[in-house]
C-alpha cells in the first residue's frame, strides 16, 4: 500500500562534508545550558523511577492503564492487547530516541530505514508511513494527514520526562478515532511535581557524536510546579547499502517546558509545549551531501475538572506547527479541541463520552505535482462508552462507537464491544469485536478524488495470569479482515499521473503475541517475548496492480522474539542485556537479523551516574527495511557504542 511518488522539487542547501560530513554546532547547546544552570538553586530530587518488577503479580495486575478507555483502569480489567513501557524499562533500555523504545513490544515492527527514518507498525502492514497506526503525546495526536502516519524524526522528547509509553496492539477507533486501525501508542510525560530539581545528561559514541539534555523543574508559590529543559543530539552518517558513506547524519535542537498548576480542589490545569530546529542529511540523491532543514513546535493546556466523586471532565486544546523541506515543501498549522466526560451511574455504570474538532491548513512551495499548494480540512467527531459491570469485579462488558465526519468521505462510525472475566486475583480472560477505518491521506485524495476509506473488524482475546510469586504471562491472538484497501492502477496515456490509486484490495491477517515477565532472583529479572503474524491479501477482478499484495503481505515479519534482562551487581552496578530476533522481510528482500544491545550502569552516588552501552553489537552492519515507494534510500545500521553521565540535584 505504499505510493509511487512522482516529480518531487527539492529546497535544500549542499556542502561538501566536513568531519565525516557532519558540522557539530555546539555554541547554541552550550549556551542554553548556562542559562538552565543559572536556576541551579536548592531544589527536590527527581522522583524514583517505579519498577514493575519490584511489585507484587497481583499488584501488576492492578496497574492502571488509560489509553484503552481514556480514563484509567487497572489491567485486569482491560479487555485488551496492551503493553506498558515503564519509566524504568526506559532508563534501563540503553535506547536514546522512542523508536528503539517500541522495539521491546511484541508485535509492533520496528524498522530504521535509514539514519533519520523509520518504519514502525503494529501487526503489519509496514511502511515509511503505516497508515493504520495512531500515536499520541498526552493524548494530543501526532499523525499528520499529508502522507498519513508519524514523523517519528521530530519526536524527540526528553526519554528522562516520559512516565511510561502504553501500547495498544489492536484497534482503538471507538474512543480515538479514525487510523487507530491496528494499534494506538500513547507516550505519557510525567507530571511537573516527579520532575523537581536539575537533570543534565552528556554523552557521546562513534554513532551519537553528541547528545545532552539539560533540565530544572521547581514551584512557583504553593500550587504550581514547573519544568524547562533543552535537548540537542547530532548524529553521524551510517554507511551506505552499496558502500561508501549514506549521507544520512543529523542533528536536532529543541527547548521545552511544563506547568502544572491546582487551581482549587476540583481544578487542575496544564501547559506544555516545545520548540526544535535542526538539519537532516537526506540519503535520496545518492553520493550528494543535501542539508534538509526542519523546525516546528507545539502548545497544548489540559484543564481537569472534577464534578463531584462521581463525575470529571477534560477539556484539551492544542497548537502545533512544522515545517519540512524533504519529500516537499510544506508548512503546517493544526488547532485541536477534545473534550470528554467521565461519571458513574448507578452501582454498575461507567460512562464516558465527549467530542472534538480539529482544523489543519497545510502550504506547499516545493510540491508533489499531485498535491495541491494550499490546503484547508476540518475533522469533527464524537465518543460514547459505557463499561457495566455484569458481575462486580468478575465481568465487565464495554460498549462504545466513535462517530466522525471528515471533507473526503463523510461520516464514519467505529462500535467495539468488549468483554473481560477475572476469575481470581491471578487470572484475566478478555475477548472484542472492533471496526476501524483509515480515512484517505491529502496525497491519497489529490490522486484520486473518488479514494474511500479503508476498513477493518478485529477479532481479538487474550488471557493473562500469574504463576506463583515470579512469573506472569499476557497471551493475546487475533484476526483482522480488511476491506477496500489501496491499490496503485496504472492510468492509459497521455494521462497527467502514470498511476492512480483505487479500493480494489481485500484480505485478512492473524497471528499472536506472548510476553512475559519472570523475577528469576532477587537480583535477576527476564523479559522475553515472541509474536507470529501471518497476511493474506487479494485482489478484485479490475485491478491491474502487479504489486500492493507481495508489499503488504512482505512487509513485516511473520516471527520476531526477543529477550531482555536486568541484573544488579554488587557496589551500585547493574547490567542490562537485550537481543532482538526479526525474520527476513520479503518485500524489498531485507534479511533476517538479530539485534544485541547491552548496557553497564555505575551508580556513584544517588545523584550521580553512567552509563556504557553498545548497540547492535551482533552485527556490524546490517540492512532493516527497503522503501519500495522510491521516497528514500536505505543504509545499514551499524554496531555502535557510546558513554553518557547524569547528574541529578
Amino acid at each position: 500500500m505504499r505510493e509511487r511518488i512522482g516529480v518531487i522539487d527539492r529546497r535544500g542547501e549542499s556542502e561538501p562534508p566536513s568531519n565525516g560530513g557532519r558540522r557539530v554546532n555546539t555554541g547554541a547547546v552550550l549556551a542554553q545550558m548556562a542559562m538552565l544552570l543559572l536556576l541551579s538553586f536548592p531544589a527536590w530530587p527527581q522522583a524514583a523511577l517505579v519498577d514493575l518488577t519490584s511489585l507484587s503479580l497481583e499488584d501488576l495486575m492492578n496497574t492502571k492503564v488509560s489509553s484503552v478507555s481514556k480514563t484509567e483502569k487497572k489491567l485486569s480489567r482491560t479487555a485488551s492487547a496492551i503493553f506498558v513501557i515503564t519509566a524504568a524499562d526506559i532508563a534501563r533500555s540503553g535506547a536514546t530516541n522512542i523508536p528503539d523504545l517500541l522495539r521491546m513490544v511484541p508485535g509492533v515492527d520496528v524498522a530504521q530505514i535509514n539514519g533519520n527514518t523509520w518504519a514502525i507498525s503494529v501487526r503489519g502492514l509496514n511502511g515509511q508511513f503505516s497508515h493504520e497506526l495512531l500515536v499520541l503525546v498526552d493524548g494530543r495526536n501526532v499523525y499528520t494527514p499529508t502522507f498519513g502516519g508519524v514523523l517519528w524524526d521530530t519526536l524527540d522528547l526528553p526519554l528522562e520526562d516520559i512516565e511510561r509509553i502504553e501500547v495498544i496492539r489492536g484497534p482503538g477507533a471507538t474512543v480515538w478515532g479514525a487510523n487507530a486501525v491496528n494499534g494506538v501508542i500513547n507516550i505519557i510525560t510525567k507530571k511537573a511535581a516527579q520532575t523537581q530539581g536539575g537533570m543534565l545528561v552528556a554523552g557521546a559514541g562513534n554513532l551519537d557524536q553528541g547528545f545532552g539534555t539539560a533540565q530544572y523543574g521547581g514551584g512557583l508559590g504553593k500550587n504550581t510546579n514547573y519544568r524547562v529543559f533543552t535537548k540537542y543530539f547530532n548524529q553521524d552518517h551510517l554507511p551506505a547499502a552499496g558502500g561508501g558513506v549514506g549521507f544520512d547524519g543529523w542533528h536536532l535542537l529543541r527547548g521545552g517546558f511544563r506547568t502544572d498548576s491546582q487551581l482549587s480542589g476540583k481544578d487542575n490545569i496544564t501547559f506544555e509545549g516545545d520548540l526544535y530546529a535542526g538539519h537532516e542529511n537526506s540519503p535520496e540523491t545518492p553520493n550528494i551531501n543535501v542539508k534538509v532543514p526542519l523546525s516546528g513546535g507545539v502548545l497544548s493546556s489540559t484543564w481537569d475538572h472534577v464534578v463531584s466523586a462521581r463525575s470529571d471532565t477534560r477539556l484539551q486544546i492544542s497548537f502545533d506547527r512544522y515545517k519540512r523541506n524533504d519529500i516537499l515543501t510544506e508548512t503546517r498549522h493544526t488547532a485541536a479541541v477534545d473534550f470528554q466526560h467521565h461519571y458513574l451511574w448507578g452501582d454498575r455504570q461507567d460512562i464516558v463520552w465527549g467530542g472534538g474538532y480539529r482544523f489543519t491548513t497545510s502550504n506547499t512551495v516545493a510540491t508533489l505535482s499531485s498535491i495541491p499548494p494550499h490546503l484547508n480540512m476540518q475533522l469533527f467527531s464524537a465518543f460514547f462508552q459505557d463499561e457495566v459491570a455484569l458481575v462486580p469485579e468478575r465481568v465487565y462488558v464495554t460498549l462504545g462507537t466513535k462517530l466522525e465526519h471528515n471533507q473526503y468521505t463523510g461520516f464514519n462510525l467505529m462500535p467495539s464491544a468488549r468483554v473481560s472475566w477475572t476469575p481470581s486475583t491471578r487470572q484475566m480472560f478478555w475477548a472484542a469485536i472492533s471496526r476501524a477505518e483509515r480515512t484517505p491521506a491529502e496525497f491519497d485524495n489529490s490522486v484520486s478524488p473518488n479514494f474511500k476509506d479503508e476498513g477493518a473488524i478485529a477479532y481479538e482475546a487474550g488471557y493473562r495470569t500469574t504463576i506463583g510469586r515470579d512469573l506472569s504471562i499476557d497471551v493475546a491472538t487475533f484476526y483482522t479482515t480488511y476491506d477496500h484497501q489501496r491499490t496503485t492502477e496504472p492510468t492509459p496515456a497521455p494521462a497527467a499521473l502514470l498511476f492512480t490509486f483505487q479500493n480494489l484490495m481485500h484480505g485478512e491477517a492473524h497471528g499472536f503475541e506472548i510476553a512475559a515477565n519472570w523475577k528469576v532472583t532477587d537480583r535477576w529479572s527476564l523479559s522475553p517475548g515472541y509474536a507470529f503474524e501471518q497476511i493474506h491479501m487479494h485482489l478484485k477482478a479490475p485491478s491491474q496492480d502487479t504489486s500492493s499484495v507481495f508489499e503488504d503481505e512482505g512487509s513485516s515479519p511473520v516471527h520476531s522474539a526477543q529477550v531482555r534482562s536486568h541484573v544488579n551487581l554488587r557496589h551500585d552496578v547493574s547490567w542490562d542485556v537485550s537481543v532482538y530476533f526479526v525474520d527476513r522481510l520479503k518485500s524489498g528482500g531485507a534479511p533476517a537479523y538479530t539485534r544485541l544491545d547491552t548496557g553497564l550502569t555505575w551508580r556513584w552516588t544517588e545523584a550521580l551516574s553512567m552509563s556504557v552501552v553498545g548497540q547492535d553489537l551482533w552485527k556490524d552492519r546490517h540492512l532493516e527495511f527497503v522503501d519500495n515507494a522510491g521516497r528514500v534510500r536505505s543504509t545499514l545500521m551499524k554496531r555502535s557504542v557510546y558513554a553518557k553521565l547524569t547528574w541529578q540535584f
